[in-house]
């Protein structure tokens, strides 16, 4: 073959059209939030009142939720990770995305097909030696009599007859649609696998964020059930007053208004702390009826005081939701590419041989063989302006999923200055809820000292007693947030997936 031809073979064998993708630059960003964040956060001295400290582009742990320094909640993640349905479907879907991108890539390679038939037959005599198999390599004749003066010259001819073949297509990539479709695969296969990281982490907050939840209907309840202790025994002391004279019936009529309506918060709790339960098991990938042997209360929960701070050029790297962004964008432009070749000429190559005998072991003998070499050029000349459209949409479907990555990266990094925000305010919320709470105390105490002396009526009880009972309510709802919102910070900065050992 000429060198030239050699040449411009070559030359398209490597061409591939369409765009090359190129990875988004990370966003021009210093830092999530227009002021800089205080280094250190309020503290109180309570249960969740720890100072939280922000360590700028220090890493992420993978098992970042033990740090909240509970045994239980370790082991009922890592058995959620384990068992979780949705876990499986992440990890089947990842598989098959794997299993296509092996099957685009099986393209590249020639075809080759085997055949072997073997089949009897009878021919009618007087169609002469048009139809039959014909003198075989042993030099046996199989056909009718040819010669008329021998009858019976129109007897039909019986025979087996062996065919073997062998043959071989290709179809040379020469514009890069096969590439194309292979960076495709790969492409929708690293969604896949970034869909699955983002399902183990948004697990793993789940879990978190239940246990928390738990902890803190656990702490509502207890803080209900001393509230409704303290309307008991203001009851029982008004109602003594009553008896002396120094209270009067609508005293007493208030504080047991008082006392029913605490008592009335208890049943919406208990169900939303059975509600949460049973999410905690179904997470943990078991029926309702199947319970977990972990429980959970503040007291025993560790607010982590260490929080990291993902750098802005990093978190494009972490985070599943851009990472799957990205992807669609490479698929997209992939997409565009294949588009593209679809209008091109197509060539295929294709070979075949084989042998065919009466005998089987004739079929390769002389007679016997047989074998084609063809080569086509086919191009699409006019199909209703189809592949123009199809290209024209290939070409707008890549600046959409541009728009939707660039607004995926938008809305991360609000996530993350949303959470660093909120962690500033619930560190001070913490601190004016306990603050409130001790004040509230304090005043309660006082003013059913000064009713047992007769010196305030019950009306001033009752309101000392709603004003601690919202302080208590209030501070247990702080704690929790605080610790919620600690959690989804590392959901927001990616959950540390990258961190994870090869292979868990």
């Amino acid at each position: 073959m000429p060198r030239p031809v050699l040449l411009a073979a070559a030359l398209l064998a490597g061409c591939a059209v369409g765009p090359s993708f190129q990875r988004p630059a990370a966003p021009d960003a210093r830092g999530y939030t227009p002021a800089p964040l205080p280094a250190v956060t309020a503290a109180a001295p309570i249960t969740g009142g720890e100072a939280q400290s922000f360590a700028p582009g220090r890493d992420v742990p993978a098992d970042w939720w033990t740090l909240f320094g509970n045994e239980d909640l370790r082991r009922l993640v890592e058995r959620a990770l384990a068992a979780n349905p949705n876990i499986v479907v992440a990890t089947a879907n990842l598989n098959q995305a794997q299993a296509l991108v092996r099957a685009q890539a099986g393209l590249f390679a020639p075809v080759i097909g085997a055949n072997y038939n073997i089949s009897r037959q009878q021919i009618p005599g007087n169609m002469a030696g048009n139809a039959s198999p014909g003198i075989q390599g042993s030099g046996r004749f199989i056909g009718p009599k040819l010669d008329p003066t021998q009858p019976p010259y129109t007897q039909g001819v019986t025979f087996t007859l062996h065919t073997a073949s062998l043959s071989v297509g290709y179809q040379p990539d020469l514009f890069g649609g096969v590439r194309r479709g292979l960076e495709a695969a790969r492409a929708t296969r690293d969604a896949q696998r970034y869909a699955l990281e983002a399902a183990t982490v948004t697990l793993a907050t789940n879990v978190v964020a239940a246990a928390i939840q738990e902890a803190a209907l656990r702490e509502e309840i207890a803080a209900v059930r001393e509230i409704v202790a303290a309307n008991a025994e203001g009851l029982r002391i008004l109602r003594v007053q009553q008896g002396r004279g120094s209270a009067s019936g609508l005293d007493v009529a208030a504080q047991e208004t008082a006392l029913a309506n605490a008592r009335a918060l208890l049943p919406p709790l208990n169900r939303q702390l059975e509600q949460t339960r049973d999410l905690i098991r179904v997470l943990a990938g078991n029926t309702p009826d199947m319970d977990v042997p972990e429980t959970f209360t503040l007291a025993r929960l560790r607010l982590p005081t260490d929080l990291p701070v993902s750098v802005p050029s990093d978190l494009v790297n972490q985070r599943p939701d851009i990472r799957i962004a990205e992807e669609q964008l490479r698929l997209a432009s992939a997409g565009l590419g294949i588009a593209i070749a679809n209008r091109l000429p197509v060539v295929n190559l294709t070979a075949g041989g084989g042998g065919l005998a009466a005998m089987f072991e004739q079929m390769f003998r002389q007679g016997g063989p047989f074998w084609a070499a063809v080569g086509s050029v086919s191009q699409t000349v006019f199909d209703g302006f189809s592949l123009y459209n199809q290209q024209a949409a290939a070409r707008e479907a890549m600046v959409g999923a541009a728009a939707q990555y660039r607004a995926t990266v938008l809305t991360a990094f609000q996530n993350v200055a949303d959470v660093l925000q909120a962690l500033v305010a619930d560190a001070e919320a913490v601190r004016t809820a306990g603050e409130a709470e001790a004040a509230a105390r304090r005043a309660l105490e006082l003013t059913r000292a000064q009713n047992r002396m007769g010196l305030v009526n019950g009306l001033a009880l009752l309101n000392a007693q709603a004003a601690f009972q919202q302080a208590v309510l209030t501070r247990v709802q702080a704690q929790a947030t605080r610790y919620g919102d600690t959690a989804a910070l590392y959901q927001a900065l990616g959950g540390g997936w990258w961190n994870r050992p090869r292979g868990t």
